[in-house]
């Protein structure tokens, strides 16, 4: 789960430094390391299924894979005319957009934010949702709306490390393929996306809704989009457990998690597909551009479209946090990686905005004030999360004061 801000993030820097310090011993002859299938041959990486469906996932930086989803969008939209009583051809009155971006820890952030939310009486249906790392675990809760509030509550102030990882032996730096085992990940993930769940995502889809967790496909060097309401209803044996393990892939931070290997096939050849933390590529996103493209078509001829909002939920702070660095290669390597995660998250909701104004979409970003001064002791800390929940909760509740723009 990707960590937004980690100057005063023990558990970012511990990890961070554990992979830089251990790194170089990698090189050592005679390790061993976790087989694998072999990997989809270059530029062929479009074209493979896991479970065969046609619209299951979408690698929106190909032209291929924009075609792909705009399609989708479109079939969503009949969908929803349908679902709301509407002819044919009809706008939909209005569409709300909700991303929410990583932050690991942070996640409890947008958990309070989206349940105080609620609870103020203001929180729209989300016709198209997204999450990558920490917000991959949120997304679901926020698409199906309310009723799901209490469990998600639960995953941000009933979790304890031992519900998150296994720390592996230093050895794993050498022979393994990542510093900690997330099993225990799998497993909490498991215990709320269950079979229920499943069903809940598959009715919200076919009413024309949304839901797209984002991974990282590192062997191809792409950015995956997965369309979780699209598995969750087409009724294949393995969709819970491919969603499972997509929640779980976008949250498998490289070098500290495991990746996730997905066995895909291609000319009915098996390959595996290497996948980590979504935050990989964005800390968050919502709709390529291409989709938009007839939106912005006919607004420039002053043509009538739905209001539309974005609401960006931004698991992290977006000011800079102090932190003295020893002056050591390791400290210096991960202060350094950290600083650049954090200016990716700055420049995603900045990338976020400028697409919304484009398209006349009215934007709504929402993060960590500098008012909160908890600070984080120890990896997934119960008491910080607790108050970082109670924090997003109770100005949610409040009435959020949601930003019109990045503090540029």
């Amino acid at each position: 789960m990707t960590k937004a801000s980690s100057g005063s993030s023990p558990s970012r820097r511990a990890l961070l430094g554990s992979t830089f310090g251990l790194g170089a011993v990698a090189v050592l002859p005679g390790c061993a390391i976790p087989p694998r299938l072999a990997a989809v041959p270059a530029n062929r990486s479009g074209e493979a299924r896991v479970l065969d469906l046609p619209n299951e996932r979408f690698r929106i930086a190909t032209p291929e894979g924009q075609a792909g989803f705009d399609r989708e969008v479109v079939a969503a939209l009949v969908r929803r005319r349908r679902a709301l009583n509407l002819p044919d051809g009809a706008m939909v009155p209005e569409l709300n957009l909700l991303a929410v971006s990583g932050g690991g820890e942070n996640g409890a952030f947008g958990a309070g934010l989206l349940n105080g939310w609620t609870a103020h009486g203001t929180r729209p249906v989300f016709d198209l949702a997204t999450g990558v790392s920490t917000g991959a675990l949120t997304a679901p809760f926020a698409y199906l709306g309310p009723d799901w509030d209490a469990a998600l509550k639960d995953v941000y102030t009933a979790i304890t490390p031992d519900r998150v990882l296994r720390r592996r032996r230093i050895t794993a730096a050498v022979f393994d393929d990542a510093l900690a085992d997330t099993a225990p990940l799998f497993e909490t993930i498991s215990q709320y996306l269950d079979e229920r769940m499943l069903a809940a995502i598959a009715d919200a889809h076919q009413q024309g809704r949304l839901l797209l967790i984002g991974t990282a496909d590192i062997d191809a060097q792409t950015p995956v989009v997965w369309n979780i309401g699209a598995i969750a209803s087409s009724g294949h044996p393995r969709a819970l457990d491919t969603i499972r393990r997509v929640l779980l892939a976008s949250a498998a931070i490289p070098g500290a998690f495991p990746p996730v290997m997905f066995e895909v096939t291609l000319d009915g050849e098996a390959h595996q597909e290497m996948h980590v933390d979504g935050g990989t590529f964005a800390q968050a996103f919502l709709y390529p551009s291409a989709v938009t493209s007839a939106r912005r078509a006919a607004l420039a001829r002053r043509q009538r479209v739905p209001p539309a909002r974005a609401w960006v939920i931004r698991n992290g702070r977006l000011d800079s946090e102090w932190a003295t660095v020893d002056r050591r290669s390791i400290s210096i390597a991960a202060r350094a990686i950290s600083s650049m995660i954090a200016a990716s998250g700055f420049n995603d909701a900045v990338r976020l905005y400028f697409f919304a104004q484009r398209d006349g979409v009215d934007f709504n970003l929402a993060y960590i004030g500098s008012d909160f001064t908890t600070r984080l002791e120890s990896p997934f800390e119960p008491n910080f999360m607790r108050a970082l929940y109670a924090y997003g909760y109770e100005r949610a509740r409040a009435g959020f004061e949601w930003a019109k723009t990045p503090p540029l």
